[in-house]
Parts: structure tokens; C-alpha cells; sequence
């Protein structure tokens, strides 16, 4: 990662006014469909209510250029339900067990284009590993041979669910992967305490 990028960590409350500038690194790096984009919003800040939240953000010049949430996962949150049930419908509870009942759920890992492909992704991803007290970390990529999934195996992550459609995203197919933590290096590259860059946001 370029020396001039800096990792910085958001509380919750922080995390959740600096959603309008995060989500346009979303947009830049997913290119979703516009009118997904407010629900998108949505969904990151009800995130940042949910237990044991933690958000990294790198920051180039005061302005985001990429970010990773995650939280602890747990029955009763979306995502983690469906998983566990479509692994159990393929006959594989001995993974839901071994990997979803003390995990961090990884959410979102996003880098601006203009700045892939400069390690921004893998120190995210480690800074929001780091020190976690989860058994494991998991997470849901786009299904083929992309930069992101690449990066997660790299990293240790290993597929436990392929091909898999979502609820609601039926014409997208996609891989859920999974770590057991602490992750392997660069190891325990930390955020530089809470930054107030968020407030010139919004």
C-alpha cells in the first residue's frame, strides 16, 4: 500500500454519517444498477448497529479511497441465516457449524478502481481481522476467477458454498469463502486510532 494512504478505524456512529462518501467508492468499484444505490446506503448504516461492528477506511489526501466493515455474525441476522441453511440443504452442517457459529461477518471490502492493485484491499482486510475474538471470518464474492476472489485466497479464505444465488439476486451467482483467524501476513497491521476525516462528509 502506498506510504501516502493511511488506514484509519470509524466507530459506529462515525461509520454511519460517512456513508454517502463510502458509498461512492462502492459505486466506483461495483457499478450497480443506480437504484440499488439507496438501499445499499441502507443497508451499511442499519450494519453499523449490529454487534461487535468494526469499519477500516483508507484514506489518500483526506478522501476515502477504499473500506471493509464486518460484525459478528449470528442467527437472526439475514445473511447468515441463508447461508447456513442452503449449506445444510447441500448436506454440509459440519461446515455451518465449523465456520458460521463464532464468526466475523465480512460485509463489504471495496477499493476505488484507480487505486487496485496497491495492496489498499489486503491491508483492509487484515486491519479489520486483526485482534477480532472470532473463531473464523466468511464472506460472499462474485462466482469466477475475479481480483477480489483471488485476494481472499490468497489470504487464506476457502470456498464452503458455490454457485449460489441469494435471495433477491437471482441472475448473479456467487461463492461463500471462509478463514479460520488470525489471518496469515502482513498479520497485525492496525488502523491509526478513530479519524475525524467523516466530518466533513454528508
Amino acid at each position: 500500500m502506498a506510504a501516502d494512504t493511511e488506514l484509519r478505524e470509524l466507530a459506529p456512529p462515525a461509520f454511519a454519517h460517512a456513508v454517502p462518501s463510502l458509498l461512492g467508492v462502492y459505486d466506483r468499484a461495483m457499478r450497480p444498477p443506480e437504484d440499488q444505490l439507496p438501499g445499499r446506503a441502507a443497508v451499511m448504516s442499519g450494519h453499523a448497529g449490529y454487534p461487535g461492528f468494526r469499519s477500516v477506511v483508507a484514506v489518500r489526501g483526506e478522501r476515502p479511497v477504499g473500506f471493509a466493515y464486518g460484525f459478528h455474525g449470528g442467527r437472526g441476522q439475514w445473511w447468515h441465516d441463508v447461508v447456513t441453511e442452503a449449506l445444510r440443504a447441500r448436506g454440509r452442517a459440519r461446515l455451518a457449524h465449523r465456520y458460521l457459529s463464532d464468526t466475523l461477518e465480512i460485509a463489504e471490502v471495496h477499493v476505488d478502481p484507480d487505486e487496485q492493485n496497491r495492496g489498499v484491499g489486503r491491508s483492509l482486510l487484515h486491519a479489520l481481522c486483526v485482534g477480532r475474538p472470532e473463531r473464523t471470518a466468511v464472506l460472499s464474492t462474485r462466482t469466477g476467477p475475479t481480483a477480489a476472489r483471488h485476494l481472499y485466497g490468497s489470504c487464506g479464505f476457502t470456498e464452503i458454498l458455490e454457485d449460489f444465488s441469494f435471495p433477491g439476486s437471482p441472475a448473479q451467482s456467487f461463492s461463500v469463502m471462509a478463514a479460520r483467524l488470525p489471518l496469515g501476513a502482513p498479520g497485525d497491521r492496525r488502523p491509526r486510532g478513530r479519524s475525524p476525516w467523516w466530518r466533513w462528509t454528508g
